[in-house]
């Protein structure tokens, strides 16, 4: 019997409005760079796999903010470093506070087909459902924007677990706040890896979201 029912954020229940590497080349124009969309969307994709997870457990609201900046900052420069070298942006940290903001911005974000029918189907069935990302604290924020907090049971972080996924402290983390076992509980996400391997890790049965 399937009392509980957890899903990844990005990839799974929402994704960008427009794909990254577009995002970061437009904002870039303003700043004096000229980098094609696909060179910084693959340069991000290289460095957001190669990154230490943002695991910054033990913080108050505030401190943890201030380090997922940080990590966030360091990536951001990874990515244009890494798809053009030779350009330097006229203000990289005006740059930066630019993709910070429009990224922690609902307007910037979609739901996925299905994503809020599922959620509401679940409900009206009893079954509890929660988010499993490892994305930062402003994903609560975002989800509300896009109406699926009010859906959601608990939004489980890196921060919250001190892990991130796949490892399966940050599933069990899950399952303690929602008191249910892992035989009883369906992990939906799109990253085999993250996602899938690390749901099974932990006896969750696992469910690819891309199938």
């Amino acid at each position: 019997m399937i009392r509980a029912v957890l899903f990844d954020a990005a990839g799974t229940l929402i994704e960008t409005v427009e794909p990254v590497g577009e995002t970061y080349s437009r904002y870039a124009r303003r700043y004096g760079l000229a980098i094609s969309a696909w060179r910084l969307g693959d340069a991000f994709q290289r460095v957001f796999e190669a990154a230490p997870p943002p695991v910054f457990p033990g913080l108050g609201a505030a401190a943890r903010t201030t380090k997922e900046r940080a990590w966030w900052r360091e990536r951001v420069h990874e990515t244009f470093r890494a798809a053009d070298s030779a350009q330097r942006p006229r203000d990289f940290d005006a740059l930066f506070a630019d993709l910070w903001h429009h990224f922690s911005g609902a307007g910037a974000w979609r739901l996925r087909p299905g994503a809020h029918e599922t959620l509401v189907r679940l409900r009206e069935a009893g079954i509890q459902t929660g988010v499993v990302s490892n994305f930062d604290g402003r994903l609560p924020g975002i989800l509300e924007g896009l109406g699926l907090l009010p859906l959601l049971d608990t939004v489980i972080l890196p921060a919250d677990a001190g892990a991130a996924k796949p490892d399966p402290r940050i599933f069990s983390a899950a399952l303690e706040r929602l008191r249910v076992r892992a035989g009883e509980t369906v992990f939906v996400g799109d990253h085999a890896e993250q996602d899938l391997a690390g749901a099974r890790s932990v006896g969750l049965q696992a469910v690819d979201a891309t199938a």
